[in-house]
């Protein structure tokens, strides 16, 4: 076992040529990031999951009810045992074939079991409460976190480079570190359970690369940068999140305002200040003072891999923007709103339409003494 620590920590992967870990120890006049600092994450992840049902519960939700927001998700399909078990079992697309295939077993217009597949899935999505109550309590984190990184940092004396290890750690770092780093631990694993969205892969990539830097930059000792990329982060989620409550609570005006000072903090700071300021730094400045090595190349690939997710997530905002001009308002959010399943109307749920037939027939249909084509000028329901 301590092979294999010594393997794992070996100074030449995590630190420059001329640093060891003897240079980090903590000293009577300065303190430097420890590993074992971040292991309170772990179970301070979990009371910030235990803090959040009880936020949602007692304060988002009284909110949202006072806001009328209401608590009814959408229409619940009609009870169906085989088609429930089709939904759950097989296919919750199901194909032309398997479609003819249960209106005979069924003796229901094919349209009509479109259309309840259609409902069961709508009915797997969340009620506009439920999402209120989680934006609010991302809106709160987040304004209180970044609230916090901003009053600190202005109290924080940068040298030319983030990225110089002499810089010893303070308190304000500490703790904002193990905050943000407990959150987003928080944010991995209920990812799972939260409102199943359209770019779930992404987000989760994005939370596991966010939870490595923040840990590769605390354990090397380039916190300074760390702090930069998370306050920087939180300054264009806290417009999100109050712009998604303004749009459940139907006060399109001003979301479509806050919308509009999102997508301008979020371009300006993730494809301007971010590459320009923060990525110039740790890829080039830090070249020139520490040079390369290990630890280093992952820490800027992980850099530049949160870049090409600042790009994605640009486009698209831009294309919601487009899309807003057009219709004259902020609709929906691609990047965080729109769950798995495809959009379909919430209409009533659909009433069991037998297949209607000419009087003429070929025999008798065991349950219903019917078997034939679909006549010609049978009503079929409405189609989604």
């Amino acid at each position: 076992m301590a092979g294999i620590l010594a393997w794992f920590w070996n100074e030449r992967f995590w630190l420059p040529h001329n640093v060891t870990w003897a240079d980090l120890k903590n000293t009577d006049e300065a303190t430097f990031p420890q590993a074992e600092d971040l292991y309170v994450a772990c179970p301070l992840a979990f009371c910030i999951f235990m803090i959040r049902l009880v936020f949602e519960r007692f304060i988002a939700r009284p909110c949202a009810l006072g806001l009328k927001i209401q608590a009814n998700g959408p229409q619940k399909a009609q009870p169906n045992a085989i088609l429930e078990k089709v939904f759950t079992a097989i296919t919750k697309h199901p194909d032309e074939k398997r479609l003819e295939g249960l209106s005979k077993q069924l003796d229901w217009d094919v349209r009509t079991i479109q259309r309840w597949f259609r409902q069961r899935r709508n009915q797997e999505k969340p009620s506009t409460l439920a999402r209120f109550c989680e934006s609010m309590w991302r809106f709160t984190f987040y304004l209180y976190i970044f609230t916090y990184g901003v009053r600190f940092l202005k109290k924080v004396t940068f040298v030319i480079s983030v990225c110089l290890f002499s810089q010893p750690l303070t308190v304000d770092i500490h703790y904002y570190y193990i905050l943000e780093l407990s959150f987003y631990l928080s944010l991995l694993f209920s990812q799972f359970t939260d409102i199943r969205r359209k770019d779930f892969l992404i987000m989760f990539l994005h939370h596991l690369a966010t939870i490595t830097l923040i840990t590769f930059s605390y354990v090397n000792n380039m916190a300074r940068v760390g702090t930069l990329v998370m306050c920087l982060h939180d300054a264009a989620d806290v417009l999100m999140e109050v712009a998604k409550m303004a749009n459940y609570a139907k006060c399109q005006r001003l979301c479509n305002l806050l919308f509009v000072m999102f997508a301008m903090v979020f371009i300006s700071s993730r494809l301007g200040v971010y590459p320009v300021w923060i990525l110039n730094t740790t890829l080039f400045e830090s070249w020139e003072i520490v040079g390369p090595y290990p630890s280093w190349w992952v820490f800027n690939l992980l850099l530049i891999l949160l870049q090409f997710l600042h790009s994605f997530w640009s486009y698209l905002i831009v294309k919601i923007a487009c899309r807003a001009i057009s219709r004259g308002k902020v609709s929906k959010d691609d990047r965080s709103d729109i769950e798995s399943s495809s959009d379909e109307d919430n209409g009533p749920p659909p009433a069991p339409v037998q297949k209607h037939y000419n009087s003429t027939t070929n025999g008798t249909n065991k349950a219903h003494g019917t078997n034939g084509y679909l006549s010609a000028g049978a009503p079929c329901p409405d189609e989604h």
